[in-house]
């Protein structure tokens, strides 16, 4: 009995232990520090069996930090275990697969979802939601843009650019050097809190250059708050901008439900100043509004926004700028537009076209930008709103959102967290063409004058770096197709026992044209006898130049494709000098020959000598007391590799 009590008091102490390690989990995760509320989660679970609550609770940490695989892990747990899990994670789960490219499984939960909300707008039509639609949305063959990640980021976050009168605002952490200091610090990330700078833009040499990073005034940013996601009134006098909930010390507030809300302010400028800063009058201490955007004529503010009446979690509304400079009352855009899901970062361009970001619909992976054609409606159109995925190279696995454009060049920003970036969210610049051109011809034998097969013909950019490569095939032809017009490339042909060769070219600024460029390749076996440019040494010496070593790895890429191949290698002079030092000079060139292919790599039974001839077997007139030119005497200094077996 007492044995009992003991097991019973040990069992209520593990419970009540991990009832304690969980509420201060939840403190955290009420904190967005969802890091140490994941640690803290897995230590209650080790108390306890694990719950529908923890399991789902570490999903979140994971996936609120766009921690996709993870987050995958643990939510699938959760629904294994728990059948009648809330749908929201199965939702959610779907979003980690598609992130993940895991498509045909996405869809299975996706009709499990379907089931249980046949009512849900974040998967109407899905029907459409099948393999081939996901890969067209991947598909950038005929999608001619060209994506830059931008100078500008750093290893924490950056996003938001918008550009106004040759001046880029965006929201960031930008430092220089790493913050110490916790307090300066956000709990959710542990990174420094996002404020509004500007960079000075310029066009030089055809490329759009950006000046350091300038944090707006400190009217603007706060000390402990965020602010961002700038738009700005046609005459450039007005902004409005998004910031954590604050109180007039600059004190974040928090709703009954310990979240600090954000809310839009507008500014002023004055100079080079921005000022006046003041609340709109449609914000909320119960919820938030945010991600402020201006239609073409600024009498409409879009924004984002949670407020109670909603289609979803967060909806995109409107609302009226009157003449006086008052607001009307906010209107949410209706559900052709928005879901049960997140609709986010309104951007409405010169010719109309709202463009948001959405994690519903037909998409790729956690947010994807989103475009429709509701503000060319006329007011009495009942016609149904078609909203359109961008697709890539826009949208990726990952999130995509602050869509910016001008509709006048098509070029813009759009933010990302994909891979490939510098660290968190990243600004990647964006111009649309449509000028393009092929590169094309045949790689041949340069001895034989036949077309080579299995050659590897890559296409260089001005910086040498790989854009494409092709193999080709027994007729020798490559093809390059849709490369950019008016650039510099370089194509550049390989296959092992032949010399490379390349050559440069530009396009010419025209669409559609196609330039030829054969390739000839210099075998380096020729009868019995591996062929490489002449080897030189410094005079008197015998060691190996870098530049001779370059040439000599010709040598190990024959043998290493060839691996019963036995050679023999001569070294040989010129006439002038005695001929006894010139004899032991080329044996000791030889034998420093032979030892650098063994260092690479080459068995000692595969050279079979290494000898100095010296002057012995001069190849023209040259002999001792001749006068010869320059070039007639390097013609009898001569390194030669010998081929001594029937190797294949």
């Amino acid at each position: 009995m007492k044995l009992k009590i003991i097991t019973y008091f040990i069992l209520l102490l593990f419970v009540q232990q991990a009832l304690a390690q969980t509420k201060v989990a939840d403190n955290f995760f009420r904190d967005f520090s969802y890091e140490k509320a994941a640690e803290l989660y897995k230590e209650a679970l080790k108390k306890e069996d694990s719950t529908e609550y923890i399991l789902t609770r570490i999903g979140d940490c994971y996936f609120n930090t766009r921690k996709v695989e993870k987050a995958e892990f643990w939510y699938g747990k959760a629904i294994k275990k728990y059948p009648l899990i809330d749908s929201e994670y199965i939702y959610k789960y779907v979003q980690t697969l598609r992130s993940q490219k895991k498509y045909e499984l996405a869809n299975d939960y996706l009709r499990t979802f379907n089931e249980k909300n046949k009512r849900d707008k974040r998967i109407k039509n899905i029907e459409n939601f099948n393999l081939e639609s996901y890969n067209q949305l991947a598909n950038t063959d005929k999608v001619y843009v060209d994506v830059e990640n931008l100078p500008l980021n750093t290893v924490y976050s950056d996003f938001g650019g918008y550009e106004k009168d040759n001046m880029l605002y965006f929201y960031s952490t930008w430092v220089k050097d790493s913050i110490t200091d916790e307090k300066k610090l956000y709990d959710w990330n542990n990174e420094p809190f996002l404020n509004i700078f500007q960079s000075e833009t310029k066009i030089a040499n055809a490329a759009k250059t950006f000046s350091e990073p300038k944090k707006l005034n400190s009217t603007i940013n706060t000390f402990n708050d965020h602010e961002g996601l700038v738009t700005i009134t046609n005459d450039g006098q007005t902004m409005y901008f998004t910031r954590n909930n604050v109180n007039k010390k600059e004190k974040r507030k928090y709703s009954k439900e310990g979240t600090s809300n954000l809310k839009i302010y507008k500014a002023t400028k004055s100079g080079n100043t921005w000022s006046n800063v003041i609340e709109l009058p449609f914000n909320n201490d119960a919820y938030s509004c945010g991600a402020p955007a201006l239609s073409p004529d600024n009498k409409t503010l879009y924004f984002v926004s949670d407020m109670e009446g909603g289609y979803g979690q967060t909806d995109l509304y409107r609302v009226a700028i009157k003449a006086d400079g008052t607001y009307g009352t906010p209107v949410n855009l209706g559900p052709d537009i928005n879901t049960e899901g997140n609709e986010k970062f309104p951007f409405v361009a010169k010719d109309s076209t709202l463009y948001f970001s959405s994690d519903a619909n037909l998409n790729l992976g956690l947010l994807d930008i989103f475009e429709t054609n509701l503000l060319k409606r006329k007011r009495n159109d009942t016609t149904k709103v078609q909203v359109n995925n961008l697709g890539a190279p826009f949208n990726s696995p990952y999130d995509d959102f602050c869509f910016f454009i001008d509709s006048d060049t098509q070029t813009g920003y759009f933010s990302s967290n994909r891979e490939g970036g510098k660290g968190g969210d990243d600004i990647y610049a964006f111009g649309k063409y449509q000028c393009k051109q092929i590169v094309s011809g045949v790689a041949y034998d340069e001895l034989s004058g036949e077309p080579l097969d299995k050659v590897n013909v890559s296409l260089l950019d001005i910086n040498g770096q790989v854009v494409e490569t092709y193999y080709t095939d027994k007729d020798g032809k490559y093809e390059f197709k849709d490369i950019g017009c008016d650039k510099t490339y370089t194509v550049l042909a390989e296959r092992v026992i032949y010399r490379p060769d390349k050559k440069g070219f530009v396009t010419s600024p025209i669409n559609g044209e196609t330039t030829t460029i054969d390739l000839f390749l210099a075998p380096l076996i020729i009868d019995n006898e591996i062929v490489i440019n002449p080897i030189y040494f410094d005079y008197d010496k015998s060691y190996i130049r870098p530049d001779a070593a370059y040439e000599l790895e010709n040598i190990v890429a024959v043998m290493r494709e060839h691996p019963k191949m036995i050679i023999k290698i001569e070294a040989h002079t010129d006439s002038r000098g005695r001929d006894a030092y010139n004899l032991k000079l080329s044996d000791r060139r030889a034998k420093a020959t032979r030892d650098y292919l063994f260092s690479r790599g080459i068995s000692e039974d595969r050279i079979i000598s290494a000898i100095g001839y010296g002057e012995s077997q001069i190849l023209n007139q040259c002999t001792n007391g001749v006068k010869c030119t320059e070039k007639e005497h390097e013609y009898n200094r001569r390194s030669k590799f010998i081929i001594t077996n029937q190797y294949k």
